[in-house]
């Protein structure tokens, strides 16, 4: 299980960062624009060295991503918790993990697709 915890962190500067880094390579003639793909983008983020997110716990009641991991949550399942963040315990985790575990995951299709 990867735990990740994003402190200072915004979701629109990491793909601006990301995509100011390509422009350079572009320009540069280190890459081709025919060679971005998802994995030459994901190589350039932040967190190139960890999984895309399975399961985003939202605390404290609000009903929003707040510009979290918006590249890495694309098909992460959410769940949301009214409990504020420090008071965050296992008990919790253990919920959210529980709920997560009776999703089924689509991964951005329909359940009838999945049978196909």
């Amino acid at each position: 299980m990867t735990l990740t915890l994003a402190l200072s962190y915004g979701g629109r500067e990491e793909i601006a960062s990301t995509f100011k880094q390509l422009a350079i390579k572009v320009k540069n003639n280190i890459i081709s624009p025919e060679k971005i793909d998802q994995s030459i983008i994901n190589e350039h983020l932040y967190t190139q060295n960890l999984p895309d997110v399975d399961l985003l716990i939202r605390t404290s009641g609000e009903k929003r991503i707040s510009n979290f991991l918006l590249w890495q949550i694309a098909y992460a399942e959410l769940y949301f918790s009214k409990v504020l963040w420090p008071d965050f315990n296992k008990r919790h985790l253990h919920k959210a993990i529980i709920n997560y575990q009776k999703r089924e995951r689509r991964f951005g299709k329909t359940s009838e697709q999945l049978l196909k």
